[in-house]
């Protein structure tokens, strides 16, 4: 079957078996309470899922199969000479649970390399589009053109034994992600380059060849992918994209299908989108002020106006973190290494000493610390990639490797449909009056 497609079902075995032993003594018991606030206000807090590849933890931040970020940056493995992860790596480490070796990730990048060929018809169907069209959407509708390629949906038509799933999602799984950079590509060039495309290096990683075809050929800037590939690709399952492709996966809905859903959720603004909410805010607050480098004062000043406006402070605060997010560090050290006399990074730094304590003071704030998204559109900037709206693509282009890597562990441990129970507001009345016993 392939070395990690081998690994993965041996890992998978010992899982099965032990989920089996859990459920059979343990199967019955109750985790936690759920109040009647959080069925009306998000599910915030409700512990309904099981998402093996990676833990958010509300003050050490996001871990991937136990291990923090700046312990992924050290253990990974590199392109020669290199600092930053390769997210095939990351991949690895996702669906396998091991920290893998260079030969590992060199098969991957390989598997990725031979995978990568992307149809006519997907970039027909995204040329259909005007190119006034948001850059997730032609990402998306390449996606889905892409569908045309399913092994799942071929062989599930065809007649497929439910615990040969696993099997045909992982190799959707791995054609999805290899063909990705190429859509994403294609889409920036179409978009903001005049359709002038570059084709793929076959020589080059998967994060370096989507930095190479986006006509990026910096080597520092191929580093920023890897690590942006790296830190964006997973944050647990119950985020909007992550719980999304999961649950159009339980449906049986192959990869291609699940995971577009997934990145429409991505898409918007309390999600994926706020990257580039991020961005348009520093540039409205430069073009404001009249300065390139406000103070922290100027800084302020803008902040305590944004408030007072009824918005919010986009890049701070998070429904699960009560600290600074690393991944927002993880990026604050790229930039001072590589770019520390760069006025809107040192606006970013600035934005980060001045806005905790303005939220603080509000008092109704849990988090007034920067998430990710806070200071990943500097960097790009930085580089030249000043096209705010891609930025989402590029976070769906990482988020892939969390999400499918999920679905294949959903299909191997054969995850049912999700279907939870809903109720009205009425039979809450009635319950809460004891004339309705539908939660009892």
């Amino acid at each position: 079957m392939g070395v990690l497609k081998d690994r993965f079902k041996e890992k998978a075995d010992v899982a099965i078996a032990e989920i089996k032993d859990i459920l059979a003594k343990n199967g019955d018991k109750t985790i936690g309470e759920v109040k009647l606030k959080q069925i009306y206000m998000g599910m915030r807090g409700m512990t309904g899922l099981v998402t093996e590849t990676s833990l958010l933890d509300p003050q050490e931040g996001i871990r991937f199969r136990g291990y923090s970020i700046p312990e992924l940056r050290e253990k990974l493995p590199k392109v020669p000479g290199g600092k930053e992860p390769l997210p095939e790596g990351l991949f690895y480490l996702l669906l396998v649970g091991e920290l893998p070796t260079d030969e590992d990730v060199n098969n991957i990048t390989t598997t990725w390399q031979r995978r990568s060929h992307v149809p006519n018809h997907v970039f027909a169907a995204i040329d259909a589009l005007p190119l006034t069209t948001h850059p997730m959407t032609m990402f998306i509708t390449g996606v889905i053109a892409l569908q045309t390629e399913s092994n799942f949906a071929k062989q599930y038509a065809e007649g497929m034994n439910k615990k040969d799933h696993w099997s045909a999602v992982y190799d959707d799984t791995m054609d999805l992600i290899a063909r990705l950079p190429r859509i994403a590509a294609y889409v920036y060039r179409r978009k903001y380059k005049s359709s002038v495309h570059i084709n793929p290096d076959g020589l080059l990683d998967w994060a370096g060849n989507l930095a190479h075809m986006m006509g990026y050929e910096d080597e520092s800037f191929k580093a920023l992918m890897r690590l942006y590939m790296t830190i964006h690709s997973d944050h647990e399952g119950g985020n909007v994209s992550a719980h999304t492709t999961h649950l159009v996966g339980s449906a049986l809905s192959d990869p291609y299908l699940s995971y577009a859903a997934g990145m429409a959720g991505l898409a918007g603004p309390l999600h994926g989108l706020a990257n580039q909410e991020v961005i348009k805010w520093i540039f409205e607050m430069q073009d404001e002020l009249k300065t390139k480098s406000p103070s922290k004062e100027q800084i302020a000043e803008y902040v305590k106006k944004t408030l007072s406006e009824g918005k919010v402070v986009p890049g701070y605060g998070h429904a699960v973190l009560r600290k600074t997010d690393p991944r927002f560090t993880a990026q604050m050290e790229f930039g001072k290494k590589y770019m520390p006399d760069d006025p809107l990074v040192q606006t970013v730094w600035n934005i980060y000493e001045v806005v905790p304590p303005i939220l603080q003071s509000i008092g109704k704030i849990k988090n007034p610390w920067p998430n990710v998204d806070a200071h990943s559109g500097a960097l790009l900037v930085h580089y030249g990639l000043v096209e705010y709206e891609f930025y989402t693509v590029l976070f769906a282009v990482s988020r892939a490797l969390g999400v499918l890597a999920s679905l294949c562990w959903d299909r191997i441990l054969g995850f049912p449909l999700e279907r939870p129970k809903s109720v009205t507001t009425h039979s809450v009345k009635l319950w809460l009056e004891g004339k309705d016993e539908i939660w009892d």
